[in-house]
C-alpha cells in the first residue's frame, strides 16, 4: 500500500510543482510566493519511520514558511506515519481539509463516445477561463501561470467554452501510464448540465491515446457534488490525506 501511494505522491508533486523544494530528511517542505494553495505550501511526510529529532525540525520548516509569509501547513498522508501524528496531536495541532485520491483503469472508461477535444495552447487564454470557473481572485493569475509553465509531464489544458464564455476547465496531466487531473471546475451558472463530465471524458481520451492506462485525481472529502460525479465515472479511493497546523495558526 504505501509504495502505492508514493507513487502517486511523486506525481501529484511533478504534475502540481511548488516553486521552492527542500528536504529535510524525507520531508518535502513545498513553498511557492505566487500561490496560496496548501497542496504547494506544505511540508509532506514521505516515510512514516522518519521520527528523529521531529520538534526541530518542525522549527525549521516553521522558519521557511515564516520566511514566504506562509503558514506552518503539514500534509498528512499514509506516508506521515502514526509517531509524527501523535507529536502533532500532542501538541494540539488542528486537523482540516481532509480530501481523497481516486483512480479510473482507463480500460474500464466508457470514453469512445467522448468527444475529441485539442488543449489549448494559449496558456493566458486558459488561466483567464480556469479562474472564471474557479472563481478565484484574478490577483492569482501570475501565481497559476507559473505553477502551469512549470509542469514537466505534459499537460492538456481543456476548456469547454460558449463563445467567450468559460462553462468547465480542467488540466489533464499525462505522466507515463498516469494521467492526472487537476483544477477541474465547472462555472456556477453552468453546473449540474453535464459539462464537467463531457470534459473529464475527452480528456481521458486524449490522455488514453497517448498512453496513459489509468486516470487519478485528488478531490475535497466535503466536495459531495464532485465525488458523485467521479463515483459515476468509476473512480475509486485509493487513499485519504489531510491538513494539520498548529494552535493558533
Amino acid at each position: 500500500m504505501l509504495a502505492v501511494v508514493r507513487r502517486y505522491e511523486a506525481a501529484g508533486f511533478r504534475a502540481w510543482p511548488a516553486a521552492a523544494v527542500h528536504y529535510d530528511g524525507t520531508w518535502v517542505v513545498r513553498l511557492t510566493a505566487g500561490h496560496p494553495a496548501k497542496r504547494l505550501n506544505s511540508v509532506n511526510p514521505l516515510d512514516p519511520g522518519d521520527t528523529q529529532h521531529i520538534a526541530e525540525r518542525i522549527v525549521r520548516a516553521s522558519r521557511r514558511f515564516d520566511a514566504y509569509g506562509r503558514p506552518l501547513t503539514f500534509r498528512m498522508s499514509p506516508l506521515s506515519g502514526p509517531v509524527l501524528s501523535k507529536h502533532l496531536d500532542d501538541a494540539n495541532w488542528s486537523r482540516f481539509d481532509e480530501s481523497l485520491v481516486m483512480r479510473l483503469p482507463l480500460k474500464e472508461a466508457q470514453l469512445d463516445a467522448a468527444m475529441d477535444q485539442i488543449p489549448l495552447k494559449d496558456i493566458s487564454r486558459f488561466i483567464g477561463a480556469a479562474i472564471k470557473t474557479n472563481g478565484s481572485d484574478i490577483s492569482l493569475r501570475p501565481g497559476l501561470s507559473e505553477v502551469i509553465g512549470a509542469i514537466q509531464p505534459e499537460a492538456g489544458l481543456f476548456a469547454l467554452e460558449d463563445g467567450n464564455e468559460a462553462l468547465a476547465t480542467l488540466i489533464c496531466v499525462h505522466d507515463g501510464d498516469l494521467a492526472g487531473l487537476f483544477e477541474v471546475a465547472t462555472e456556477k451558472s453552468a453546473r449540474k448540465k453535464g459539462h464537467g463530465r463531457n470534459l473529464i471524458l475527452s480528456a481521458l481520451k486524449w490522455a488514453r491515446l497517448r498512453g496513459a492506462r489509468e486516470a487519478w485525481l485528488q478531490v475535497e472529502a466535503g466536495n459531495v457534488a464532485a465525488l458523485s460525479l467521479y463515483r459515476s465515472l468509476g473512480f475509486e479511493e485509493v487513499y485519504r490525506y489531510h491538513y494539520r497546523r498548529p494552535p493558533g495558526a
